[in-house]
Parts: C-alpha cells; structure tokens; sequence
C-alpha cells in the first residue's frame, strides 16, 4: 500500500523560534544526540515506510539541510525508482507571517501535482517519533476517510507542547476541530503534524486556503473544513518529542540518557538511518570519567562527563566537568570548566569563564563559534 503514497517533509510553523540554535540552521537541521540530525526521524519513517519518493521544504537557511539530506542514498531511499527533493520557497522572508505551509505548496504546485502516486502523507521536521506510515495509509484506507491525522494522547499538556496543535475528537475519533494547545488541561490530543489524503484532495485543499486567507496554513483549511470532510484520527504510541523551544530540545536529548525512553524509539527492525561521518574513535585518557552519556565519535574526553549529551570532535580538557548539558560539535572545553544545564553550539570555546551554569528549567544557551 504504502507505494501508492509519496511523502512531504514540511518546515516547522513560522511561529516556533528556538533559541539560539535557530539562528543558523531550520529545526531540522538541529544536531539530535550527538549522531543525527531532527529530520532523521522523518526521512527514516518514510524511507522504513516503503516511500521513496520524498519531498522536504525548506524555508529559511537552507544550506545544513542540503548538505545533510543531499541525495537522501543514506536514508536508503531505492536509488532506481526513487527521488529525494529538497524545495523551497522564494517569495517571503523567514519572519513573514505570509511565510507558511501553504505558501510553500503553492510556489510547488505543478511539481506536486506531477507526482504519480494517488496519496500523500505529510510529516513535520520538528518532530522526533517513530511510526510505521504503511500502517497509517492502510488505516486510512479502510476507514475511507478524506483525511487522517496522527495524534499522541498525553498527560502533560499544561507543562509540555506548548507550541503544538489538539484534535477534538468525537467519540469515533472523528475530528471535531484542531486547536492551538493553551495549556488548560492536562489530557489532551496533540496532533503531530502528520496527515495522510489523496493528492487530489491535497491539491484541492491548497488552492482553497489560499482563497480563503493568504494567511491560512495546511491545518487551518482542514480544521474548517471538518464538518464537510470525513476527518479521522489515528493514535499514535510510543515516544514523541516536539521541538518548538530551547527547554524541548533540551528535554528530549536529556530524557533519551534513560535507555528505557531510547528503546521506545530505537529498534533494529527500524533503523534510524543519517549521513555519517568517519573519524576516529572517542579517546577516553587517563583520569577521565564518563557516567550515564551519549559521546559521538572523534572526542578526547580527559574530564568529567555526566549526563550529557557530546557531539562529534569535542575536547573535553582535564579538570573540566560536564554535567547535565549537551554540547555539539567541534567544541573546546577547556581545563577547569564547570559545564551544567546548558547548551553549547558548534565551534565554541570555554576558556575563560569557570563557571557556565543553568538550570533545568532554563538551560543556558552558548552562541555557535562564540568564546567565553
């Protein structure tokens, strides 16, 4: 079934800005446990899915993406039949609120309209979960809704996924609206973003968003158009992760340290596949610790590594503590750093400052190629 389906990768919505991190590179392109890259995930469950035909949008900063997905080979895409497009939009800038999905589609429109498979499913690239979308069309399928939304049944809406959407189900798991999350109630039904129609339908639904606003995206046609279309929603299970802040990335990457958490989301059945990137082993030198850590490849590690996350390349001086942080690559820290809560981007240097230390609930944020 899932070979009657090609895929979209869509951008995050122009309202999710994460600190710091989003300056240089689309959400996407975010660094995730050291080894991947967000849009991993989404490329994985597609390439895992049978899809192989894979279109990724792109808004703003596009340069880590490309270099990243390039022809999409790693994620095992079938390289005969198979085709991964990266596409973008030209006309608004990052900032515009003119600047969202639909916008995106309609600059596309003959290229999706070309495409030869009878549906399609969309997936977010903020996102990090791991679903089976065979399963999903197939559900769709025997259901003969129009279309079908992904959703996590969550308990901790009020703390958590403040940036995302809720479907309003009906006792059939029928879409009564799509609301933004506020937080009010702690049960809710986060959609994830992910959608599965008919191209035809998809297409439809652009063009009528646009005519209705020029501001309306993807999820505001679909909401108001409930009452007129079959709108189901199908539950998802397992971990998820949205990243619409500097706290979710945060989280996330600290809530994966617990291998429990990490085997929901990583099965050998269902790799996890990213382009990769070939240097030495870590070295680990006398005197140094290293408890309870994710440590990409090609480090030197001679301090104290503790509940943390370290991408590739990172010096990790004598005397120097790392505890409760994550710390991309190419980074120096030097000797006598104290390191906790906090978030170091690529190419910076701790040399100076001793003492670099947030919380949990506001990790500190270190600039890309900054030094302190």
């Amino acid at each position: 079934m899932a070979s009657k389906a090609f895929g979209i990768i869509a951008s995050a919505p122009n309202y999710i800005r994460v600190q710091g991190l989003h300056d240089h590179r689309p959400i996407g392109a975010f660094s995730f446990l050291g080894r991947f890259r967000v849009i991993d995930f989404p490329m994985s469950n597609m390439s895992n899915s049978g899809i192989d035909r894979v279109q990724i949008y792109v808004n703003s900063r596009p340069r880590s993406i490309v270099e990243h997905v390039g022809s999409g080979r790693h994620y095992n895409i079938n390289s005969k039949r198979g085709k991964v497009q990266i596409l973008f939009t030209q006309k608004n800038s990052a900032s515009s609120i003119y600047n969202n999905d639909i916008t995106s589609y309609r600059e596309n429109y003959d290229i999706i309209s070309r495409m030869h498979e009878d549906y399609c499913i969309i997936a977010p690239a903020y996102m990090v979960y791991k679903q089976d979308y065979q399963q999903l069309l197939d559900s769709h399928l025997e259901s003969g809704a129009d279309i079908t939304l992904l959703y996590q049944k969550v308990e901790t809406s009020v703390e958590s996924y403040r940036g995302c959407s809720v479907l309003n189900l009906n006792r059939q798991k029928g879409v009564k609206s799509i609301t933004r999350n506020l937080g009010n109630a702690k049960d809710k039904n986060i959609f994830m973003d992910t959608y599965v129609m008919k191209k035809d339908l998809f297409l439809e639904l652009i063009e009528k968003a646009h005519k209705e606003s020029s501001v309306y995206t993807l999820m505001d046609i679909v909401s108001a158009l409930c009452d007129d279309l079959d709108v189901r929603g199908y539950a998802h299970k397992g971990y998820f992760a949205a990243i619409t802040s500097l706290l979710d990335y945060y989280e996330a990457s600290m809530e994966l340290l617990d291998q429990n958490v990490t085997k929901e989301l990583f099965q050998s059945k269902w790799p996890i596949y990213t382009r990769t990137t070939d240097t030495c082993p870590t070295q680990y030198y006398a005197g140094a610790n290293v408890t309870n850590s994710l440590v990409s490849n090609g480090c030197r590690i001679e301090g104290t590594v503790e509940n943390s996350v370290i991408g590739r390349s990172v010096h990790i001086a004598k005397g120097a503590v790392v505890k409760d942080s994550v710390v991309l690559a190419y980074t120096d820290i030097a000797e006598g750093v104290h390191l906790e809560n906090s978030i170091v981007d690529k190419w910076a240097k701790l040399v100076h400052v001793k003492e670099v230390i947030g919380t949990k609930e506001e990790p500190l944020y270190i600039s890309r190629n900054d030094t302190l």
